[in-house]
């Protein structure tokens, strides 16, 4: 009697036979690469190696970025709390680091003046569940916009995050780490260190997400990290699904991402 893995190899041969039939022949619109399990073996194999190489070079960025040197800030801001006006070095709440996200809400923003980007709601549904996690490793995460913190409480009760969201409006803190140079301060232009994409964007009036790291020493506030556009991929869970899923990203995204309380199932 034939095996039952023996039947499921035939199967396999036979599905992969079909395919290839069916893609030489024009009867399938499925354009992709087909081949046996020991093809995909050694392609696996020369894959696995790339991606070794890629986590090592990863581990050798962390350690730049956390070797980049620390800025001393010298304006406290101030920013309004659920548990009312606080400066910088108060959101830290006794721990020594501070994640702030730079969330996209004001008067510029789609959804405005009811919600938040939709992108950074997007990325923040990834955020909300790593909090727990980053407190018991002596980090702070907040995020911070322009908005009111009236609009902030009821945006962040509709999408049910529990994260802290903070109000920075009236001050320069989102201009502040957005742009470095007191030029920049100036025109407002020179997002992202001044990369081409967003050249124009005056940050003035404009808000533009991303990513900042600080540390609290002998009561001082230090600087020490901001990254954006693209830089912030690796904060969004479902990019990173994506990126493992047969068809990735995909090529278009009209009307897609979405906030999770607009799509129609």
């Amino acid at each position: 009697m034939m095996s039952n893995s023996h039947h499921s190899v035939d199967r396999s041969e036979n599905s992969r036979r079909a395919l290839s039939a069916g893609l030489e022949e024009g009867a399938s619109d499925m354009e992709h690469k087909v081949g046996t399990r020991e093809e995909w073996l050694e392609a696996r194999i020369e894959l696995l190696q790339q991606e070794k190489e890629l986590t090592r070079r990863s581990d050798q960025v962390v350690q730049q970025r956390q070797a980049l040197p620390w800025v001393a800030i010298d304006n406290e801001y101030a920013f309004e709390t659920n548990d009312g006006t606080r400066t910088l070095a108060e959101l830290f709440k006794g721990r020594s680091q501070l994640l702030v996200f730079h969330f996209m809400f004001g008067p510029t923003v789609e959804g405005w003046p009811e919600a938040g980007c939709p992108g950074c709601s997007y990325t923040a549904d990834s955020l909300d569940g790593a909090i727990v996690h980053l407190q018991h490793r002596d980090v702070t995460f907040v995020a911070t916009s322009r908005a009111s913190l009236e609009r902030i409480n009821a945006y962040r009760r509709r999408m049910g995050w529990g994260f802290e969201w903070v109000s920075c409006h009236g001050t320069d803190f989102n201009l502040d780490f957005a742009v470095f140079t007191e030029e920049g301060r100036r025109s407002g232009k020179g997002f992202n260190f001044g990369t081409p994409k967003n050249a124009e964007i005056d940050l003035r009036n404009e808000e533009l997400h991303g990513l900042s790291a600080f540390a609290l020493h002998d009561g001082v506030v230090w600087h020490t990290y901001s990254t954006y556009d693209r830089g912030t991929d690796v904060l969004n869970v479902t990019w990173q699904l994506l990126d493992r899923a047969p068809k990735g990203r995909g090529d278009t995204f009209d009307g897609w991402p979405r906030r999770h309380d607009e799509y129609e199932d």
